[in-house]
């Protein structure tokens, strides 16, 4: 374990790992390989040294806010509402922070005594292309100003809030849209709820005036999934080669246009995209939030997890 002058105390992945303790793996290669996106090479191994002491440590936090809101409302004199626990998982497009958010919400799911963990991506809360396209922002997709941040906001007010049918629009990559009338319902109250997505810590909704509400005012622990550039960089390339062999060649989908690159071409299109948007979008609104979180997994160029850095209290 080394220490450092930052706020944060720095594991390796093989002493992280250590701190798994007794916990079970609940996952299987199968179940795994149900829960890794394009191109993510996490392994049962991986899950075991990173993921299971991950779920442990969320399981310890979450039954400690537990307690201390029945703490609470034991001096209020009221009875306990149900009112979920949130994990807020930020990092950068490419670096695997979808994968990383379906494995915890597996492992926590088969902790018994919070099996309904429900999962929440902040692409739904993007405006739709014709909203965008109104206020000139289509090249600025996934930037702050691109959200409908008063709509997320509403949203984890009203879930904080213990209400049930609390609704989340659907994004689709393949459309590169809102679908429309379509939304994910969180019907039952839901133990923990995992929101996920490029935003979740940040501070700005893109205008001059900061909001006075931050999306991550309504969790109780913030994860960030960081690599460096280079290797972010190279895993958008490669997945956007993969996207152009499978995903893109639907016709119905807005990248069918991309189908027929070349090799070249594709490397040349995804390296654009990456100088003029992502790359851009997370040196100046992404990276800077890093240090808001009380964890970061910190991922190598071949996309392994090599160490992890928890917090101070």
């Amino acid at each position: 374990m080394q220490r450092d002058l930052t706020r944060y105390v720095h594991f390796p992945s093989e002493q992280w790992g250590e701190l798994r303790a007794a916990t079970p793996m609940t996952l299987s290669e199968r179940d795994l390989d149900e829960l890794r996106g394009i191109n993510e090479r996490v392994s049962l191994n991986e899950v075991a040294q990173i993921y299971l002491p991950l779920s442990r440590l969320l399981n310890l936090y979450v039954a400690a806010t537990q307690n201390l809101r029945q703490t609470t409302d034991t001096f209020l004199g009221k009875l306990a509402s149900p009112i979920p626990y949130v994990i807020g998982i930020a990092g950068s497009v490419a670096v695997g922070k979808s994968t990383a958010a379906r494995i915890i919400q597996a492992l926590l799911s088969r902790w018994p005594n919070h099996p309904k963990v429900d999962l929440i991506t902040t692409d739904g809360f993007l405006f739709p292309n014709r909203v965008l396209e109104e206020k000139g922002l289509m090249g600025r997709k996934g930037f702050p100003e691109s959200y409908d941040v008063r709509r997320l906001l509403q949203f984890m007010a009203n879930l904080k809030a213990g209400q049930s049918d609390v609704a989340a629009p659907v994004y689709s990559h393949q459309m590169y849209d809102i679908i429309p009338g379509q939304s994910q319902v969180v019907h039952v109250r839901p133990v923990i709820v995992i929101v996920e997505g490029l935003n979740v810590l940040q501070t700005s909704d893109g205008h001059r005036s900061p909001p006075r509400t931050f999306v991550s005012d309504f969790f109780g622990f913030w994860i960030y999934v960081g690599a460096e550039e280079e290797g972010v960089r190279q895993c958008q390339v490669d997945r956007f080669h993969t996207f152009c062999n499978t995903v893109l060649m639907y016709a119905s989908g807005h990248f069918h246009v991309y189908s027929s690159l070349s090799d070249e071409e594709a490397t040349a299109t995804a390296l654009r995209i990456w100088h003029e948007i992502n790359g851009v979008n997370l040196r100046e609104n992404i990276l800077p939030t890093r240090e808001r979180a009380h964890l970061i997994l910190e991922k190598s160029r071949d996309h392994k997890v090599h160490g992890v850095k928890l917090r101070k209290l």
